[in-house]
């Protein structure tokens, strides 16, 4: 994510809280570069996900796993499964960052234990080299705290990326819990974390459920990168949609 998007490149990637095979290659098939599976909300447990990230191939660098605590034991399974990038929640502290890093890098920028269980994952004359550079350590500040100790995360040694959860981050601050700011404080957060991680040479990312709004903040050269929708939602709006097209023959039906 960190190369890619500091190429040029702009990744977009989706929120899969179910635990399905298919979704990844429908979602890849409509465009998508890759997903963030989200074991912190949703259904998706340890085992599906670990099955969901084999079922990927190695070589898409875009297959991200978002934890709901920073326990380096599923941390572990998840990036030995194949996982690309670890993004822990709501981190407010240069510990936090730390502990991340620790546990999605090997030696000597963390602790990762070498369990090489599926082949060729990290092709190089290094493994560990070449695992380190592959797999990015995504710090999700998403709370008034975490912008405020920004400088001191954003600083830690091997921290590869920053992801922005807007709608916390909004509630945090007093706000209506949604995602689509143009001013206030939270608009003014995103500014403030594109420059401590522009000055640092780490990505930025955020979540949206617009996408016109993701592509504002693109446009605009605010973020690198975003999360665009989650699959519930998704296929929540589908269901709506799909329905709402024959209410009138339904309601014509029990008029008559």
């Amino acid at each position: 994510m960190k190369q890619a998007a500091l190429g040029g490149g702009n990744p977009v990637l989706y929120h899969q809280t179910l635990p399905s095979f298919s979704m990844p290659e429908w979602a890849a098939a409509a465009g998508y570069d890759g997903v963030i599976l989200d074991l912190q909300h949703g259904e998706l447990g340890l085992e599906a996900a670990c099955g969901i990230l084999r079922s990927i191939p190695r070589e898409n660098a875009y297959a991200y796993a978002r934890v709901g605590s920073l326990d380096p034991a599923p941390i572990l399974r998840l990036l030995d499964s194949g996982a690309r990038g670890v993004v822990a929640p709501t981190v407010e502290s240069r510990s936090q960052a730390e502990a991340l890093v620790a546990a999605t890098k090997y030696p000597p920028a963390g602790n990762r234990s070498l369990g090489p269980s599926r082949p060729a994952l990290y092709p190089g004359d290094s493994y560990t080299g070449a695992g380190n550079r592959a797999v990015s350590a995504v710090a999700q500040i998403e709370t008034r705290a975490g912008v405020d100790r920004a400088e001191e995360i954003v600083s830690t040694p091997g921290l590869d990326s920053v992801y922005i959860g807007p709608a916390d981050l909004a509630v945090s601050y007093g706000l209506p819990g949604r995602g689509d700011w143009e001013d206030g404080p939270v608009r003014e957060a995103i500014a403030y974390l594109r420059e401590v991680t522009s000055a640092h040479g780490v990505t930025l990312g955020i979540y949206s459920g617009r996408p016109e709004y993701a592509a504002g903040l693109l446009a605009e050269g605010l973020v690198d990168y975003t999360g665009l929708g989650i699959d519930l939602v998704l296929l929540n709006r589908a269901f709506g949609d799909t329905i709402a097209g024959l209410a009138p023959a339904r309601t014509a039906r029990s008029t008559s």
